[in-house]
């Protein structure tokens, strides 16, 4: 059995349509924001946490749109599963890197940058809401 990982992780839309994507400090590849769901926690509790520590934005989780849950290769920690608890999560205030993060991207859904994507985000988290962008309302 693989080891899994369960984080809780935020598709973050600014006013612009556009996502945010992050970068740990030492590691190549960008993903969502959010972490890691410690024990007693719920997923909602631990990505406002999460936010909090790693970009100084306080979200109600209340107000989180859980999406499901998706898994795929760690892109960090090699021979491990990680499984997402994706919420959207609508952002109007500016984000600052801190705590593990090194830098922070804004894309926006029509863009496809040169940059290493986790696989998480590439193949799943990506195609999601570029597809939610598309659906018929």
């Amino acid at each position: 059995m693989s080891n899994i990982i369960r984080i809780a992780a935020a598709l973050l839309v600014d006013p612009q349509g556009r996502t945010l994507l992050v970068r740990k400090r030492g590691t190549e590849a960008f993903m969502q924001p959010g972490g890691k769901i410690d024990a007693g926690e719920t997923p909602a509790a631990a990505l406002a946490r999460e936010l909090h520590e790693e970009l100084g934005v306080r979200i109600d989780p209340a107000q989180a749109v859980h999406l499901g849950c998706f898994s795929a290769p760690a892109a960090n920690e090699p021979g491990c599963v990680v499984q997402a608890e994706l919420f959207r999560v609508g952002c109007a205030e500016p984000v600052a890197p801190a705590a593990e993060i090194e830098e922070v991207l804004w894309i926006a859904a029509s863009a496809t940058p040169a940059i290493n994507l986790a696989p998480l985000t590439r193949d799943l988290i990506l195609p999601l809401w570029r597809e939610g962008l598309n659906a018929p309302r």
